[in-house]
């Protein structure tokens, strides 16, 4: 793919295009996404279903903290990872679009080849400069399975 298929799109390191916002920002303009990845809890969830007409996930991930089941969490940023490589046009999105979202585009940054020790400095570089907030969702990262396995912690 030439451009990104989503405006706001940042492609990651081996060329897959994924963009990540905050769901309580207006959508952006442009065609809606392929699908989606979002991280919140039933609260949010329940705020913001209704406007995601697209193929979509949700984890139950808290403000500030880790996905409560870390396990699927990985088989579901794995499954966004595949798809957008495959060039469906994805995105990522919590509330506010830095801490949770930073963490799983930093953690498809380590799917694309990105070392996970250097994953959460090209997140911050590349999408937000404050993305990946907490110092557990950066240890979370930095163990971060590349491969189809998980590891333990992660």
């Amino acid at each position: 793919m030439s451009g990104a298929p989503l405006p706001g799109a940042i492609q990651l390191p081996d060329g897959t295009w994924i963009r990540g916002r905050g769901l309580r920002n207006p959508r952006p303009d442009g065609p809606a996404p392929d699908l989606g990845l979002y991280l919140g809890s039933d609260r949010l969830r329940r705020r913001h279903e209704a406007a995601l007409s697209w193929s979509h996930t949700w984890i139950d991930w808290p403000d500030f903290l880790l996905p409560r089941d870390r396990e699927q969490a990985i088989k579901d940023i794995r499954a966004l990872y595949e798809r957008a490589r495959a060039g469906a046009a994805a995105e990522v999105a919590c509330g506010g679009g830095v801490g949770r979202t930073g963490t799983v585009i930093a953690c498809l940054a380590v799917l694309a080849g990105t070392d996970p020790a250097e994953a959460v400095a090209w997140t911050r570089a590349t999408y937000n400069h404050r993305a990946v907030e907490t110092p557990w969702q950066r240890r979370w990262v930095a163990r971060f399975p590349s491969s189809q396995g998980t590891r333990e912690g992660a």
